[in-house]
Order: C-alpha cells, then structure tokens, then sequence
C-alpha cells in the first residue's frame, strides 16, 4: 500500500486500532475522529476495506447475522499497526517542521486550533 496514505484510510486504521467493528461502526467512528469532516459511504468503505484487507492490513475478525443480515466485523492486523505507527510518526515530524517554521515566522494559529 502507497504511503503517504489518503485521510479516510489513515481514519479506517485509527478506528480499526481500538478493536474490531462492522461497516456501519466505521462509518460514524470514522466520521467522530474527523469531526465530521469525514463522511464514508458504504461502498467507498467497503472498497477500502477490500483493498486493505488484500494488502493484509486489516482483517476479517469474525461475522454474525444481525436482523438476518450478515455483520462483518474488520481489525487491524500487525503490518496494518506497523503502517499506522510509521505514518503516525511521519506525520508527527511533519507537524513537529511546520510547526518550528510557523513559530519562526511569528503566525498565529488560527483560534479554533492549536499547535502540537
């Protein structure tokens, strides 16, 4: 899988790291870490699953029929927390560069965020 990875992907991971959930569990666990700046659709979702899960990032936990339906549960497998780790840093030095240049330059952030 390319790195930098795209925003919902690096999403999916993050929720997929606290434990195993189905579909719709990502979706508003996706859409609660991004503030509701992220909004998946199912069959965006379910791509991505689908192309993490063949790349070995995450995996198929377990499955139950709900209200007669099936319900998929998805986790994060250890190359899947090795990824998210690297990219994690990545971003961390990332953020650790911008943020030296901008104190340098004297910008204030704007109100509603705040440097790490």
């Amino acid at each position: 899988m390319e790195t930098p990875l795209r925003e919902p992907t690096f999403l999916i991971l993050i929720a997929l790291a606290g434990e195993p959930m189905h579909g719709y569990g990502l979706i508003a666990e996706v859409a609660r870490l991004s503030d509701g700046r992220v909004s998946l659709r199912p069959g965006t979702l379910y791509g991505a699953l689908d192309r993490l899960v063949d790349a070995g990032l995450v995996g198929v936990d377990h499955e139950e029929i709900v209200d007669g339906r099936l319900r998929r549960y998805y986790r994060l497998t250890e190359p899947g927390g090795e990824l998210l780790a690297g990219e994690t840093e990545r971003m961390r030095r990332n953020v650790k560069a911008a943020t030296t240049r901008l104190r340098a330059a004297k910008v204030a952030p704007h109100p509603s965020r705040r440097f790490a």
